[in-house]
This record gives structure tokens, C-alpha cells and sequence, in this order.
């Protein structure tokens, strides 16, 4: 029998391997616009009934990785067996380790899950897999920290956060990324609940300080029908300008100053008040806005590639990149 620590402690910053690989994970905004790094550690932030969980799916089902460990914490009890047997298919459930603490357990047994997830992902790294960990949520696994520190009479300072949650979060993260030697990897997507669409949230602003990125998920683009509801302006990945092609950086960041370009204005295109012709990088705008929008949507059953993604994203504008 394996024995294993539930706190290891994170790799020496001076000795882990440098992010220098792209990792496929299926989908086409992620792949070209906020390109994801093997070893990177992403926030997902998401306020409820948005198409997290939709997102996590298309992940585990199409990210490149030897073995996935998922960490379903503080969740409601029926998702357990719904993600098992919908979201994940025959052939993901044969590679992937599921850890679940339900809302109803107690905090140390959430706390715990979230240490013994990560510690499983570990373990296997250590053999020189590539690993994908999904901790759905970051925020459930602070929150079952609040409780034990509250009850012990720690005082709140944020929010009704106790000063040890927000050192609690990296010492969890921190645990994730690349080997000593490089020979494997864990890639950690966590979701953090933005209570009401609220950003400034204690945790949703810890998790984007510690971690290599964030993707915010958007309730407005949720209720147009639009998935996965991925709002582009407020989403980055800080590894992806090290990892792909100087072309690939000027088509994604061509794409985002047309799309923000609409954005800014989309009140008065719809409206009526824009008149053709006013501004040519908003007229630009408004030609592919149809465009961009049916790029960056893409069904729960299909798939893109890594590299199909980049070639959709320059075929799109048709044109080669200013030098």
C-alpha cells in the first residue's frame, strides 16, 4: 500500500521546469485566444448557471493528459453521480480519479478532499505523467477553511474571511504545476464562484493573484444562449506569450481590439445612432462581429484542436499579420 501526505509541500520554485509547451484542451476560444501552457494553473470564475460545469465536460473529455483527477468540493450531492455518468464518457472515466466531499460533510472532511485530490495528482507526476487536475470549487474549499478558523475563534477581516484562508489558497495551488526535471506536469483548472457576477469577491481577487490566469465566464453572453459563455476582455492566460508563435500572439491580439472594438460601441450600433463610414476600425468591427462571435461558440460534442484552432483564427480575418 501507497502512503501519501495530504500537505506536501509545493516544488522549490528554484528547481521546478519552466512552461514551455502548449496543452490542447478542445476548445477553440482557449486553444487560440487564451492558449493554455502544460503545468499552467487557470482560474475559472463563474457565477452560477453559466455553463461551468458544461466547460469542465468539454475539458475532461478532450484535454491531452494521461490521467485526470477531478475534486468535486462542496457541491451538491446529485452532481456526483451526474458528472460521472453524463459528463464524463466511457473512455474519459477509464483515465480519471474523482474525489467528492458534498456540501453536507463537514469542513475538515472538504478540506481534506481538496489535499487529497492534489495529493493524488502528485503522486502521479511523480511517475512522469502529465496531469490534468479540475477542482470544482476553489471557493467551496476557502469557505469550508472560514468555518474551521471561525469556529476556533479566528477573527474575519474580509468579507467574513479569517486572515488564514487567504494563506491557505496558495499553499493548495502552489502545489500544482511542472516537475523538478520536467517529465511531468500537473495543469490545474479551479473554479471560483463570483457570488452575484461579483469580481472584487475576497476570493475570486486571491485566486487571480496567486494563479497563471483566469477565464471569466459571462452570465449576459449565458442568457443570449451563447457557450461556452467565455468573456474574452476580462480572461488571460500569462504563460501564452511564451509558448506559442509571435503570428499566433498577432492574430489573437488582432481579434481581441476588434472584438473590444464592438463592444465599446455595441449601445449605439444598437441603437441606430452609428452612421457607416464614421470610423473605419468600428466599421471593421461590425462586418465580422457575426464572425467572431460564432468562432468563439462552439457545441458540447465538438471538438477543436490545437492546431485547427490557430488556423480558424487566421482564417477568420483572411490577411496576413502586420510584421
Amino acid at each position: 500500500m501507497r502512503r501519501s501526505r495530504l500537505n506536501h509541500h509545493p516544488i522549490n520554485p528554484l528547481m521546478r521546469s519552466m512552461i514551455n509547451e502548449p496543452l490542447d484542451v478542445g476548445v477553440r476560444s482557449i486553444n487560440s485566444l487564451l492558449t493554455i501552457g502544460r503545468g499552467q494553473r487557470i482560474g475559472l470564475i463563474a457565477p452560477s448557471g453559466v455553463g461551468k460545469s458544461v466547460l469542465l465536460s468539454m475539458m475532461t473529455r478532450y484535454t491531452n493528459a494521461d490521467i485526470t483527477v477531478i475534486a468535486l468540493i462542496g457541491e451538491r450531492g446529485r452532481e456526483v453521480s451526474e458528472f460521472l455518468n453524463n459528463t464524463l464518457n466511457e473512455d474519459s472515466r477509464k483515465n480519471s480519479v474523482v474525489v467528492a466531499a458534498p456540501a453536507d460533510y463537514s469542513p475538515l472532511h472538504r478540506v481534506h478532499a481538496a489535499q487529497y485530490a492534489t495529493s493524488i495528482a502528485e503522486y502521479f507526476r511523480a511517475q512522469g505523467k502529465h496531469v490534468l487536475l479540475l477542482m470544482d470549487s476553489l471557493t467551496r474549499y476557502a469557505q469550508a477553511h472560514r468555518e474551521i478558523s471561525l469556529s476556533v475563534g479566528e477573527p474575519p477581516v474580509s468579507k467574513g474571511y479569517p486572515p488564514s484562508v487567504f494563506a491557505k489558497i496558495p499553499e493548495l495551488v502552489e502545489r500544482a504545476g511542472m516537475n523538478e526535471d520536467g517529465s511531468g506536469s500537473i495543469t490545474a483548472f479551479y473554479t471560483v464562484l463570483a457570488e452575484n457576477g461579483d469580481l472584487d469577491d475576497p476570493v475570486v481577487d486571491s485566486a487571480r493573484s496567486v494563479l497563471d490566469g483566469h477565464i471569466t465566464l459571462s452570465r449576459e453572453l449565458a442568457e443570449y444562449g451563447h457557450y461556452p459563455a467565455i468573456d474574452i476582455e476580462k480572461s488571460i492566460s500569462r504563460i501564452m506569450n511564451n509558448i506559442v508563435t509571435k503570428e499566433h500572439i498577432q492574430f489573437a491580439q488582432l481579434f481581441r481590439s476588434v472584438y473590444s472594438k464592438y463592444q465599446e460601441n455595441k449601445d449605439v450600433i444598437q441603437l441606430g445612432i452609428y452612421k457607416q463610414g464614421s470610423d473605419e476600425e468600428l466599421d471593421v468591427a461590425i462586418m465580422l462581429h457575426k464572425k467572431l462571435m460564432e468562432f468563439l461558440s462552439q457545441d458540447v460534442d465538438e471538438k477543436s484542436q490545437l492546431n485547427e484552432s490557430i488556423d480558424a483564427i487566421k482564417n477568420l480575418f483572411n490577411l496576413a499579420p502586420a510584421e
